[in-house]
Protein backbone atom coordinates (compact mmCIF):
# COMPACT_ATOMS: atom_id res chain seq x y z
CA UNK A 1 0.00 0.00 0.00
CA UNK A 2 1.31 3.40 -0.96
CA UNK A 3 2.51 5.70 2.15
CA UNK A 4 -0.08 8.61 2.55
CA UNK A 5 1.96 12.04 2.73
CA UNK A 6 0.14 14.83 4.75
CA UNK A 7 1.06 18.38 3.51
CA UNK A 8 0.58 21.28 5.06
CA UNK A 9 -1.20 24.28 3.36
CA UNK A 10 -0.47 28.00 3.23
CA UNK A 11 -4.03 30.08 4.11
CA UNK A 12 -4.23 32.96 1.72
CA UNK A 13 -7.58 34.83 1.44
CA UNK A 14 -9.58 32.19 3.00
CA UNK A 15 -8.12 29.75 0.49
CA UNK A 16 -5.44 26.68 1.77
CA UNK A 17 -3.22 26.26 -1.11
CA UNK A 18 -0.34 24.25 -1.34
CA UNK A 19 2.90 24.09 -3.87
CA UNK A 20 2.39 21.59 -7.03
CA UNK A 21 5.87 21.12 -6.56
CA UNK A 22 5.25 19.31 -3.11
CA UNK A 23 2.17 17.27 -4.40
CA UNK A 24 4.32 15.85 -7.81
CA UNK A 25 7.45 14.82 -5.85
CA UNK A 26 5.50 12.88 -3.50
CA UNK A 27 3.93 11.15 -6.35
CA UNK A 28 7.08 10.60 -8.00
CA UNK A 29 8.41 9.24 -4.66
CA UNK A 30 5.75 7.08 -5.24
CA UNK A 31 4.00 7.78 -2.11
CA UNK A 32 0.34 9.58 -2.01
CA UNK A 33 -0.02 13.35 -1.22
CA UNK A 34 -2.76 14.89 0.86
CA UNK A 35 -3.17 18.34 1.34
CA UNK A 36 -4.06 19.06 5.14
CA UNK A 37 -6.62 22.49 5.96
CA UNK A 38 -4.97 24.26 9.06
CA UNK A 39 -7.75 22.93 11.51
CA UNK A 40 -6.53 22.05 14.67
CA UNK A 41 -9.47 20.10 15.36
CA UNK A 42 -8.66 17.58 12.96
CA UNK A 43 -5.58 16.70 14.34
CA UNK A 44 -5.75 13.10 15.48
CA UNK A 45 -7.44 12.33 12.57
CA UNK A 46 -4.42 13.48 10.31
CA UNK A 47 -2.31 11.44 12.54
CA UNK A 48 -4.48 8.23 12.16
CA UNK A 49 -4.51 8.65 8.57
CA UNK A 50 -1.01 9.57 7.49
CA UNK A 51 2.32 7.79 7.29
CA UNK A 52 4.42 10.94 7.08
CA UNK A 53 4.25 14.84 6.91
CA UNK A 54 5.78 17.60 5.34
CA UNK A 55 4.98 21.33 6.81
CA UNK A 56 5.94 22.98 4.23
CA UNK A 57 7.12 26.59 2.95
CA UNK A 58 5.69 30.24 3.59
CA UNK A 59 5.98 33.48 5.24
CA UNK A 60 7.52 34.25 8.71
CA UNK A 61 7.03 33.02 11.97
CA UNK A 62 5.07 35.16 14.95
CA UNK A 63 8.05 35.43 17.40
CA UNK A 64 5.77 36.67 19.42
CA UNK A 65 4.45 33.08 20.46
CA UNK A 66 7.82 33.00 21.92
CA UNK A 67 8.14 36.22 23.90
CA UNK A 68 10.29 38.22 21.25
CA UNK A 69 9.12 40.94 19.02
CA UNK A 70 9.13 39.88 15.56
CA UNK A 71 11.55 42.33 12.78
CA UNK A 72 10.00 45.39 11.32
CA UNK A 73 10.75 42.91 7.47
CA UNK A 74 8.55 40.18 8.89
CA UNK A 75 5.96 39.25 6.75
CA UNK A 76 4.10 37.44 9.33
CA UNK A 77 2.60 34.14 8.59
CA UNK A 78 -1.35 33.71 9.37
CA UNK A 79 -1.87 32.84 13.14
CA UNK A 80 -3.94 30.11 11.82
CA UNK A 81 -1.46 28.66 10.11
CA UNK A 82 0.88 28.96 12.93
CA UNK A 83 -1.56 28.11 15.66
CA UNK A 84 -1.83 24.45 13.70
CA UNK A 85 1.22 23.89 12.21
CA UNK A 86 2.75 24.44 15.92
CA UNK A 87 0.01 22.26 17.50
CA UNK A 88 0.62 19.18 14.92
CA UNK A 89 4.14 19.54 14.86
CA UNK A 90 4.16 19.54 18.81
CA UNK A 91 2.35 16.15 18.60
CA UNK A 92 4.83 14.51 15.97
CA UNK A 93 7.63 15.78 18.51
CA UNK A 94 6.17 12.54 20.89
CA UNK A 95 5.79 10.18 17.65
CA UNK A 96 9.68 9.19 16.61
CA UNK A 97 8.39 6.34 14.59
CA UNK A 98 7.11 9.03 11.99
CA UNK A 99 8.79 10.36 9.41
CA UNK A 100 8.61 14.17 9.32
CA UNK A 101 9.85 16.75 6.70
CA UNK A 102 10.29 20.40 6.96
CA UNK A 103 10.88 23.23 4.30
CA UNK A 104 12.23 26.71 4.92
CA UNK A 105 9.48 27.61 7.11
CA UNK A 106 8.91 24.26 7.84
CA UNK A 107 12.50 23.64 9.09
CA UNK A 108 12.29 27.23 11.44
CA UNK A 109 9.37 25.47 13.60
CA UNK A 110 11.63 22.50 14.13
CA UNK A 111 14.13 24.68 15.32
CA UNK A 112 11.77 27.14 17.50
CA UNK A 113 10.04 24.03 19.02
CA UNK A 114 13.10 22.56 19.99
CA UNK A 115 14.83 25.43 21.54
CA UNK A 116 16.37 26.67 19.07
CA UNK A 117 17.40 30.57 18.36
CA UNK A 118 15.74 32.32 14.59
CA UNK A 119 18.02 35.14 12.95
CA UNK A 120 14.97 37.00 11.75
CA UNK A 121 16.75 39.32 9.36
CA UNK A 122 20.18 37.82 7.52
CA UNK A 123 22.49 40.35 7.29
CA UNK A 124 24.04 41.66 3.97
CA UNK A 125 26.53 40.12 2.02
CA UNK A 126 24.79 36.31 3.04
CA UNK A 127 20.97 37.49 2.81
CA UNK A 128 21.31 37.91 -1.38
CA UNK A 129 22.61 34.40 -1.49
CA UNK A 130 19.06 33.16 0.43
CA UNK A 131 16.30 35.04 -1.21
CA UNK A 132 15.05 33.38 -4.76
CA UNK A 133 18.44 32.42 -5.38
CA UNK A 134 20.28 29.19 -6.12
CA UNK A 135 23.57 28.24 -4.11
CA UNK A 136 25.92 25.81 -2.92
CA UNK A 137 25.14 23.62 0.35
CA UNK A 138 27.42 20.94 1.80
CA UNK A 139 25.99 18.19 4.47
CA UNK A 140 25.09 14.29 4.95
CA UNK A 141 22.30 14.81 1.57
CA UNK A 142 25.95 15.54 -0.40
CA UNK A 143 26.80 18.67 -2.13
CA UNK A 144 25.28 20.70 -4.57
CA UNK A 145 23.07 23.74 -5.80
CA UNK A 146 19.81 24.34 -3.69
CA UNK A 147 17.16 27.09 -4.30
CA UNK A 148 16.06 29.28 -1.74
CA UNK A 149 13.89 31.35 -0.92
CA UNK A 150 14.29 33.41 3.05
CA UNK A 151 15.56 36.23 4.70
CA UNK A 152 15.26 34.31 8.39
CA UNK A 153 17.61 31.62 9.54
CA UNK A 154 18.34 29.19 12.98
CA UNK A 155 21.39 30.48 14.46
CA UNK A 156 21.00 27.89 17.24
CA UNK A 157 19.31 24.20 16.86
CA UNK A 158 18.50 23.22 20.36
CA UNK A 159 17.84 19.68 20.37
CA UNK A 160 18.43 19.33 17.04
CA UNK A 161 21.70 18.25 14.96
CA UNK A 162 23.08 20.34 12.00
CA UNK A 163 23.86 17.74 9.08
CA UNK A 164 24.24 20.86 6.04
CA UNK A 165 25.55 24.17 5.80
CA UNK A 166 25.86 26.47 2.59
CA UNK A 167 29.14 28.13 1.73
CA UNK A 168 28.57 31.33 3.63
CA UNK A 169 27.76 29.36 6.91
CA UNK A 170 23.95 29.37 6.88
CA UNK A 171 22.18 26.25 8.66
CA UNK A 172 20.65 24.41 6.00
CA UNK A 173 19.93 21.38 7.34
CA UNK A 174 18.97 19.49 10.95
CA UNK A 175 17.77 16.31 11.87
CA UNK A 176 16.42 14.71 15.34
CA UNK A 177 18.95 12.35 16.47
CA UNK A 178 16.52 10.48 18.58
CA UNK A 179 13.65 9.88 15.38
CA UNK A 180 13.10 7.26 12.74
CA UNK A 181 13.26 10.51 9.94
CA UNK A 182 12.67 13.85 11.47
CA UNK A 183 14.47 16.64 8.96
CA UNK A 184 14.20 20.09 8.26
CA UNK A 185 16.00 22.01 4.61
CA UNK A 186 16.19 24.94 4.89
CA UNK A 187 16.44 25.30 0.72
CA UNK A 188 13.23 24.37 -1.14
CA UNK A 189 13.99 20.35 -3.04
CA UNK A 190 10.38 20.82 -4.68
CA UNK A 191 11.92 23.91 -6.42
CA UNK A 192 16.08 22.44 -6.63
CA UNK A 193 17.00 20.73 -10.15
CA UNK A 194 19.66 19.11 -8.44
CA UNK A 195 17.99 15.33 -7.79
CA UNK A 196 20.10 14.58 -5.10
CA UNK A 197 18.67 17.55 -3.05
CA UNK A 198 15.51 17.67 -4.75
CA UNK A 199 13.48 14.71 -5.70
CA UNK A 200 15.27 12.74 -3.51
CA UNK A 201 14.62 14.49 -0.37
CA UNK A 202 11.05 13.51 -1.21
CA UNK A 203 12.40 9.90 -1.90
CA UNK A 204 13.56 9.45 1.61
CA UNK A 205 10.73 10.56 3.35
CA UNK A 206 8.70 8.11 1.50
CA UNK A 207 11.43 5.52 1.89
CA UNK A 208 10.93 5.83 5.25
CA UNK A 209 7.42 5.76 5.50
CA UNK A 210 7.50 2.07 4.05
CA UNK A 211 9.74 1.43 7.29
CA UNK A 212 8.16 1.85 9.42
Amino acid sequence: MLPIIGITSDYHKKRHRVGCGYTNAVTLAGGIPVILPAIQDCIPQYKEMCDGFIFTGGDDPVMEEWGIASHPSTTPVHTERQSFELALLQVLQHQPEVPVLGVCLGMQWMGLLAGGVLNQDIEEPFARNHTQNDHVITGSFGEGIVHSHHHQALEEVGELEIIALADDGIIEAVQHPNHLWYKGVQWHPERTNDEQLGQHIFDHLVKACLQN
